[in-house]
């Protein structure tokens, strides 16, 4: 079982701000409710702002029915059930922004009464269609209206005041903007908007990447769970490499390594190669990995590698005496290291001459290759992608593999890029492996000189 398959809520900002509990009530417009109040209201405003011109001012068909609503809802024991035709009647009169502001407000707070999550929406979309919501507030009242969207499942809209919310830099202690960008992309995966959803993640990660921000694991994760659970490829492998090469533990890199195994069925050349990178990181942890890894070696094949695979698992403990398939392995690369090594001078003339067949000139980088002879692997596998017939994918792959064990890591991720078919996975992870053998290979900044003292 892969421990990474962990499904995050969808709704994990759903109520962060307790929509319900009454902290999230607005403050309501005092309208007045005669003509003469308004006038005089009206005359109080700055001269240079006039109500045609920014939509202001409220009618008297507006006054007629806005008035004795709000105070029947504020009255002790207000049913808004029993008002709800008085509010319906309100809606259509909110033409002005002024109305727009007040209407949507009371609106909004019928719905808090009720626990009308839909009332409340309706009103919180018209407040903030006003215009006339605070400039400081903006960001918080599109984040409500993405979370009443968000719970009654109208994504598409949610996403609209997402993006609102994090236009104007909302946060709040509970509230990162780091969760606004995260909530965005599961809003796309709680639509089945997939591709979408991979694109928004992918995007947020390499942004913050660029400005030099922390990303946190869980977004790797999320997106691998996601692509794995849905089996879409290559997008499930681009995410695991961006993953461990952000968060490179074995136990991630065994999970990567895992996942690509049950999406795929390999045969042994690639299951081969495969384990050669999980013996790199540290993944193999199960005896299983072990069998595994010397069936697809073979001892009469490649003795040397078999025999130091098997050292290392019982260095550690994974492998015991008691395993008898293990035991019989161990028994014949012993027996065969020795032959084996006395041949590599002759099968290298071979695979040297100018009439070497592929066969010859393949065999010749897999033995020196399991040999750790790195630099004589890579020119038989160079050699061999110019011959006819070439199991192209298979030698890249190897010549990849060189090419890291050599440190030449621009070559390696050429040679793994060109990979296509059944192999590209296995690729991939090899390029998140070779780009941490870089990173870990780059020198240190010298220390400035310390300058004399007087």
């Amino acid at each position: 079982m892969i421990s990474l398959l962990m499904r995050k809520s969808t709704s994990s900002l759903a109520l962060a701000l307790a929509l319900a509990s009454g902290t999230a009530v607005v403050a309501t417009a005092v309208i007045p409710a005669d003509a003469n109040a308004q006038r005089n209201r009206d005359r109080d405003r700055d001269r240079d702002s006039s109500s045609e011109s920014d939509g202001g001012g409220y009618s008297a068909e507006f006054r007629a029915v806005y008035v004795p609503l709000d105070e029947a809802l504020k009255a002790e024991g207000a049913s808004v059930a029993a008002l709800r035709p008085q509010i319906d009647a309100l809606i259509p009169l909110l033409n002005s922004n002024d109305e727009k502001i007040a209407g949507g407000g009371l609106i909004f707070n019928a719905g808090i009464s009720s626990s009308d999550r839909a009332l409340q929406l309706q009103g919180m979309e018209i407040m903030l269609a006003s215009g006339k919501v605070p400039i400081e507030q903006t960001g918080r009242y599109n984040f409500i209206a993405y979370q009443l969207a968000n719970e009654g499942r109208d994504y598409a809209k949610a996403r609209r005041y997402l993006q609102g919310a994090i236009d104007y830099n909302f946060t709040t202690a509970n509230v990162s903007a780091p969760d606004l960008q995260i909530a965005m992309a599961e809003s796309f995966f709680a639509s089945n908007e997939l591709t979408a959803g991979f694109e928004y993640l992918a995007g947020a990660i390499n942004g913050r990447k660029a400005q030099g921000l922390a990303v946190e694991e869980q977004w790797y994760r999320r997106g691998v769970t996601v692509a794995y659970e849905n089996e879409i490829v290559p997008t499930v492998y681009d995410f695991a490499a961006m993953w461990i090469s952000a968060f490179p533990s074995s136990d991630n890199w065994r999970d990567a390594i895992n996942l690509t195994r049950n999406l795929n069925t390999f045969e042994g050349p690639e299951i081969l190669d495969l384990f050669r990178l999980s013996r790199r990181v540290g993944a193999l942890q199960d005896a299983s990995d072990y069998d595994y890894y010397v069936e697809a070696a073979d001892a009469r094949r490649l003795p040397k590698e078999v025999r130091d695979v098997i050292n290392e698992g019982m260095a550690t403990g994974v492998v015991t005496s008691d395993n008898l398939y293990i035991s019989e392995a161990l028994t014949i690369a012993n027996g065969r290291i020795s032959s084996d090594r006395a041949d590599l001078p002759a099968l290298e003339r071979d695979a040297s001459a100018s009439g070497a067949g592929l066969r010859t000139v393949v065999a010749a980088g897999n033995a020196f290759l399991s040999y750790d002879d790195f630099g004589k692997a890579a020119g038989f596998y160079n050699r061999a992608l110019g011959m006819p017939g070439v199991d192209s994918a298979q030698t890249l792959t190897r010549l990849g593999i060189a090419q890291v064990g050599m440190g030449d890591f621009d070559a390696a991720r050429a040679s793994f890029g060109q990979v296509q078919g059944k192999r590209l996975p296995i690729a991939k992870l090899w390029i998140a492996y070779a780009n941490e053998m870089e990173a870990a290979s780059a020198p240190t900044p010298a220390a400035p000189a310390a300058l004399p003292i007087g």
